[in-house]
């Protein structure tokens, strides 16, 4: 409702947008320690954009894999913003950003404490609940965890996660096209809620892959 009205959208980040919306769920319902959150993210090369670079060159991504901005990524403060007004309490993370040899995607695994003795079938509850009217947002079965080429090219947004009873911490999991949900079509979306268009309208294709 509120960017209906709005006359100026932010639109997300790439990095944040997989890792709020994995989160927003458990965040609202206060089922985790909101200062527990471990985000563990891997992202495409074109997460770097196009300026050559030493880093990006083929040669030096190609068979490699390589943690970059540790402790000091720009995304941070928005994600720390953003799951802070979902937990409505101040909430810091570990972030850590991975750059994976291919040219798009990004899978991010969050790990944090659960405060309560919900079952694994109730959290699939809350999800499912959360995301049912978010054409978007596809909520996985138990088991079945994201992979990044099945939301190439779309505006998608994967989510799986597991249970460690042994830790007593929540593994969710997260997949999306850096270039597509992560940035443009994210940005269609908002310009379609803006402008009373069909929330999903020319970004509801499927997926490119294989």
């Amino acid at each position: 409702s509120q960017i209906k009205k709005a006359q100026l959208v932010a639109n997300p980040g790439c990095y944040p947008t997989s890792i709020i919306l994995a989160l927003a769920p458990i965040l609202r319902a206060k089922l985790i320690d909101p200062n527990t959150i471990v985000a563990d993210s891997k992202s495409g090369t074109t997460g770097a954009g196009r300026s050559p670079s030493l880093a990006t060159l083929y040669c030096e991504v190609a068979d490699g894999f390589r943690p970059y901005k540790v402790a000091n990524h720009r995304h941070t403060p928005e994600i720390e913003q953003e799951l802070s007004l979902l937990a409505a309490t101040t909430t810091t993370i570990t972030f850590t950003p991975h750059l994976l040899p291919i040219s798009r995607g990004i899978e991010s695994t969050i790990y944090a404490t659960l405060v309560t003795n919900t079952t694994e079938a109730e959290i699939r509850d809350i999800y499912t609940s959360t995301y049912a009217r978010e054409s978007c947002v596809r909520v996985l079965g138990q088991g079945d965890f994201p992979a990044t080429q099945h939301v190439r090219g779309s505006n998608y947004c994967d989510i799986g996660f597991a249970i460690d009873s042994r830790t007593g911490r929540i593994i969710v999991l997260s997949a999306i096209d850096n270039l597509y949900k992560g940035a443009s079509g994210q940005a269609v979306q908002n310009m379609n809620i803006m402008c009373g268009f069909r929330e999903n309208q020319g970004i509801d294709g499927n997926p490119c892959f294989p």
